[in-house]
């Protein structure tokens, strides 16, 4: 992994693709002196296409929810990733993921599973990231709601 730290601020830009840094390139932007955090980024910068998602369920095209919340999440990231290829984008065009669970617990306990099922839908890229415990979401049954943030370069 490359790191540059530009003139004025101090900050670090690691790059996402091919170890290169390119004008439209989603870059990772981290603070000089912070440390790298697992899982997500403190924050990414890129040029292009907007792509934003609703808050996005894990239901299938019926409807139907999956059963559990590792399963729920992994249905959720897989109907991100298809509306994603529905605007020509891929996974490491995500920029952002706000991610609202209804138990904290449940998502803490559960942090090795929703890596696995992380890695298998959008591999190894972490965009910026949220994390929020509501009180519930529209559908009862759910468990958790992403919103994600890509932007497919010019």
């Amino acid at each position: 992994m490359s790191v540059t730290t530009p003139k004025g601020p101090q900050l670090a830009v690691l790059s996402t693709a091919d170890e290169k840094v390119t004008p439209s390139a989603a870059q990772i932007l981290q603070p000089a002196g912070w440390p790298v955090p697992k899982g997500y980024a403190n924050g990414m910068a890129a040029e292009g296409r907007i792509v934003v998602t609703g808050g996005v369920i894990g239901w299938d095209a019926d409807e139907r929810l999956a059963d559990g919340f590792v399963a729920q999440v992994q249905q959720a990231l897989s109907n991100i990733a298809a509306i994603l290829t529905e605007a020509g984008a891929r996974p490491e065009h995500l920029v952002r993921l706000t991610w609202y669970v209804v138990d904290m617990d449940e998502y803490l306990a559960n942090l090795k599973e929703l890596g696995k099922v992380y890695r298998a839908v959008f591999g190894a890229h972490y965009p910026a990231m949220a994390l929020l415990q509501v009180v519930r979401l529209v559908e009862k049954a759910a468990r958790v709601e992403i919103e994600a943030t890509a932007v497919i370069p010019r």
